[in-house]
């Protein structure tokens, strides 16, 4: 019996998603209204661009090194609440949360697609 295999191979609906994650988390401190502190606003504006930028650049040429930075990246944005010291008050540390454990995610399963790729099949990625 042959089972569905959507996950098996690195497609581009997964690049598309993390250029989605990337924008939301540009905006989320104007979606939890939580823009008073320039630290929280400048940390989710870099996050979100780096994991948009990846995710972009992952569409063009297919490298591991791209997702083991979006896994870092969306740690960083999981553990961010903690860090700057928003995870006992407000919308944003959940919006964080949530949206570095969706990277997290997708960076995971795109490196178990990828993990026993060689360069050259990393190459013919399908767009």
């Amino acid at each position: 019996m042959t089972g569905i295999r959507i996950f098996d191979v690195h497609r581009t609906w997964e690049d598309w998603i993390g250029i989605v994650l990337g924008v939301l988390i540009v905006i989320s401190p104007w979606m939890a209204h939580a823009v008073d502190s320039q630290f929280v606003v400048m940390n989710a504006v870099i996050v979100g661009v780096l994991v948009l930028s990846l995710a972009g650049m992952e569409i063009v040429v297919l490298r591991a090194s791209e997702e083991w930075l979006e896994l870092a990246s969306g740690l960083w944005l999981t553990a961010s609440p903690f860090v700057f010291g928003y995870a006992s008050s407000g919308e944003l540390r959940y919006w964080h949360f949530v949206l570095g454990a969706l990277v997290v995610l997708l960076a995971v399963i795109e490196l178990w697609q990828d993990w026993k790729l060689s360069d050259k099949e990393l190459a013919r990625h399908e767009i």
